[in-house]
């Protein structure tokens, strides 16, 4: 039996709360021991389900035409310490030659990821769009997650994906802060790029064109997620409605990182870089756990700066709600701090 990795999202809401009742909850009030437990169990049934249903079949074909198709292009226009020690990139020797279908042949083991947090930077009202690169510099990459109800064990259909990171130097667009590069910079507030919603089709899944994220003081690298369920798209292209299901956030391999970190622009940043061991977030969500919030990944080309490759699917407790807190608001007239 081969079952995607799961990082298990939206820890909250197992055991509590009633169906189409959406009370804001806290991972803190819930035994984590008893949670793992639970989840654990719940994959473990949800694996055959999504092999009967060819989930996992249509996922490796997927993952296989995108990269297909992009290697023909180009470019693109568990406890903590195994876990950052542990390689996300293929197992295989991947070269643009490699079958696609092998690539994707082998799926990694079922693993739970902790709720994570949301961050100083999340602007609300940010656009439904796939290509959220706005002509950002940096190396291409393609994102690629798959949303499974952790209860039925089927895909999450029309589940909205918000995704957001800094840019190849470390600053985060559509908010102005002093600790977000130049805080007397107030153009950044109307700058949307590598930020962007996409709705989940009926296989739960939703694919980002972006660039890799950079880093700044005190963090690894990582992408922010925000799973709304419930929510409906307006005219605007904005969302309305609906409930947040997860918070989180996501990690690269150190390895990938070092070898990102070593390109231009990424190495005309002098802040130095938190390795994944050292970052907060990663220890929280893993530490005595089989936690694993890090893409799998790819490359493109015949090095990192042809481009990547990476997916993850991600479990969630869609009854689960949480609050929100968000830095700034994207208008029709631009950003509005908060």
């Amino acid at each position: 039996m081969q079952f995607g990795k799961l990082a298990l999202l939206a820890m909250a809401g197992l055991a509590i709360g009633h169906p189409g009742v959406h009370e804001p909850t806290s991972y803190n009030a819930l035994s984590k021991k008893s949670f793992l437990h639970n989840a654990k169990r719940s994959l473990n049934l949800c694996a055959d389900h999504l092999e009967r249903r060819g989930v996992n079949a249509r996922a490796k074909a997927r993952r296989a035409v995108t990269v297909a198709k992009y290697r023909k292009r180009g470019r693109v226009a568990r406890d903590t310490d195994k876990v950052v020690n542990t390689s996300h990139h293929s197992s295989l020797n991947v070269t643009p030659n490699t079958s696609e279908y092998e690539l994707f042949a082998k799926n990694p083991v079922c693993i739970l990821a902790p709720e994570g947090e949301i961050g100083p930077f999340w602007v609300k009202g940010e656009l439904v769009r796939s290509d959220v690169r706005d002509g950002e510099d940096g190396i291409p990459i393609i994102l690629d997650g798959q949303f499974i109800d952790i209860n039925t064990c089927e895909p999450i259909q029309d589940l909205y994906w918000d995704v957001w990171n800094c840019n190849s130097t470390g600053v985060y667009s559509g908010v102005q802060s002093s600790m977000n590069g130049n805080g007397n910079d107030a153009t950044n507030l109307d700058k949307t790029s590598l930020r962007g919603i996409q709705k989940t089709d009926a296989d739960g899944v939703a694919q980002f064109k972006s660039i890799f994220p950079g880093h700044y003081d005190g963090r690894a690298t990582h992408v922010h997620v925000i799973a709304h369920v419930g929510a409906q798209e307006q005219a605007n292209k904005t969302l309305s409605g609906g409930h947040v299901a997860h918070i989180g956030q996501l990690f690269f391999d150190q390895d990938l990182i070092t070898q990102v970190e070593n390109t231009y622009p990424y190495n005309t940043n002098t802040v130095s870089i938190t390795e994944n061991a050292d970052d907060h977030v990663v220890i929280v969500e893993t530490e005595d756990s089989n936690s694993d919030p890090f893409f799998e990944y790819a490359l493109l080309g015949e090095t990192v700066e042809d481009g990547l490759f990476a997916w993850i699917t991600l479990g969630v407790n869609v009854s689960a709600s949480y609050e929100t807190s968000n830095a700034a608001t994207l208008t029709s007239s631009g950003g509005v701090s908060e």
